[in-house]
């Protein structure tokens, strides 16, 4: 009896030691609520009530978040790990958080519904709650949770205003194959446990009840766990549900499924490799290997299948798809001890990502569509937005003088670097595809200056087109400056995230 006690007295005192790693999650479950209580009271008096306070609770977790800068630690067990990766991460995620904060208020402020649009805030807050702690663990138990937790706020974010019957279809496709995924990756993560007795992938008791395990049923099991992170990464095979939920929904949604939740999935598939890939287990020496080939054919599905999309959402999905294969070549940066890579181009990314949504979303506001075609002869109508949106485009390519051309050429000099080393053929057929996709990109991004400056529109209704500034144009024109300032000046950042 004494022994239990003492047990139970231990672990408390390790959870009250623990809870101050979880200050900045606090802070958002704090804003969370806030939310929720501003939806259902105030709102009814100032309408921008639960919008005020899920902005000021994402900025107080950010500066929170900074108090944690030069922390090493481990908290709940070793469920929660406070390091320099889930610092950036979760500066990344804030920051994205904000962004799509203000894309909601922005694309539903001048429209009715019958339900309450602050419900968005608070989900959009649970959301975020989920990848902090998706970015913070090598856990299988609180990485399947935090999927779980991002996943269903996702679902609901995806349907809750439909509006037509598209939108209503591409929720529904996104919240079954969500649900599958999640099923196969919780079946096995069970096998896994019964192997090791251990869910920490990082643990080197995980690692050896992984080598004693038989090889074809360890390879079932991780291959299902990847079906799950797969999900979130949209990589192919798992890739089929982004198009039609990324047309579907609305278009600040639409940019936060297709930015903030990579960056989370992104960093916990770079522990994974860093854990496994120094170790005697079977996997390590595949794991390369297999990144690679995923990280090949995604580029190469991705950037293809975009030439022939008509819609620009549609064609943003694909570009996605093709750049989350690009995100998986910084993975084996990330575990080549190169960690300030992959942080400058997920940065890089989350900036593309959200300027070019950010000029789809006031472009679909003016014109009601978000056909490529919709664009045609607007370039002098409008030249703000479509000169930033090409420059974006350039950007996403990989061109100088943007950042895109300097987080490319870091991840291919890391890879070249680890192909001289090795010399394993995998490597030079990625560098390879790698440049071949970001010439195959130019063509389908060029569409859109193509229609803009260099095709006449006859319509009459092109003269009624008002180009007045607005809140969502300020935002998509400073981070398209940012994206050229990076490029230009690239060690001002790269500095701040080496120290």
């Amino acid at each position: 009896m004494n022994e239990f006690v003492f047990q139970v007295s231990d672990s408390i005192d390790h959870i009250i030691r623990s809870i101050p790693l979880f200050k900045v999650e606090f802070a958002l479950s704090f804003g969370f609520l806030s939310s929720i209580v501003c939806t259902l009271i105030f709102d009814k008096y100032w309408k921008h009530s639960s919008f005020f306070v899920t902005i000021l609770s994402i900025i107080c977790a950010f500066l929170i978040l900074m108090t944690q800068h030069d922390q090493s630690n481990f908290g709940f067990y070793n469920m929660l790990i406070v390091d320099k990766t889930s610092f950036f991460a979760r500066a990344f995620i804030s920051i994205g958080l904000l962004i799509s904060a203000i894309f909601l208020q922005q694309h539903f402020a001048n429209k009715e519904f019958k339900k309450r649009k602050g419900d968005l805030y608070s989900i959009l807050l649970a959301a975020g709650i989920g990848l902090n702690l998706f970015s913070m663990t090598t856990h299988w138990l609180m990485a399947f949770i935090a999927i779980e937790m991002v996943s269903i706020c996702s679902y609901i974010m995806v349907g809750y205003f439909s509006e037509n019957k598209k939108q209503a279809e591409a929720a529904m496709k996104y919240a079954l194959f969500g649900s599958a995924c999640s099923a196969v990756m919780l079946y096995g993560l069970s096998l896994i446990y019964g192997f090791t007795g251990d869910l920490n992938f990082a643990s080197p008791k995980h690692i050896q009840g992984l080598i004693a395990a038989p090889e074809v049923m360890v390879s079932i099991a991780i291959l299902f766990v990847f079906t799950g992170i797969g999900f979130k990464l949209s990589f192919v095979p798992f890739h089929l549900w982004a198009p039609d939920v990324y047309e579907g929904a609305p278009t600040p949604v639409t940019a936060f499924l297709s930015t903030v939740p990579k960056i989370a999935a992104i960093v916990l598939l770079s522990r994974l490799a860093s854990a496994w890939i120094s170790t005697p287990f079977y996997f390590s020496e595949l794991t390369f290997m297999f990144i690679s080939f995923v990280s090949i054919v995604t580029m190469l599905a991705g950037n293809l299948i975009a030439l022939r999309q008509t819609d620009i959402k549609r064609m943003m999905a694909y570009s996605s798809i093709g750049h989350t294969g690009f995100l998986m070549m910084a993975i084996i940066a990330y575990s080549n001890g190169q960690q300030n890579i992959l942080f400058f181009y997920v940065l890089v990314y989350t900036l593309m990502n959200f300027a070019s949504f950010a000029f789809i979303d006031v472009l679909e506001q003016k014109l009601g569509s978000t056909q490529l075609s919709s664009y045609t002869g607007l370039g002098k109508k409008m030249p703000i937005i479509f000169t930033c949106f090409s420059i974006i485009g350039i950007s996403l390519i990989g061109l100088p003088p943007t950042a895109g051309f300097i987080g490319k050429l870091f991840v291919f000099s890391s890879i070249f670097e680890i192909y001289q080393y090795g010399g394993d053929q995998i490597f030079l057929w990625l560098l390879i595809v790698g440049a071949l996709t970001s010439v195959i990109s130019l063509f389908y991004y060029f569409k859109i200056p193509l229609f803009a400056f260099l095709r006449n529109n006859k319509e009459e209704n092109i003269e009624n087109i008002n180009p007045a500034l607005s809140p969502m144009l300020v935002i998509g024109v400073i981070l398209t400056i940012l994206v050229v300032l990076i490029g230009i000046f690239p060690s001002g950042v790269f500095g701040v995230i080496s120290n």
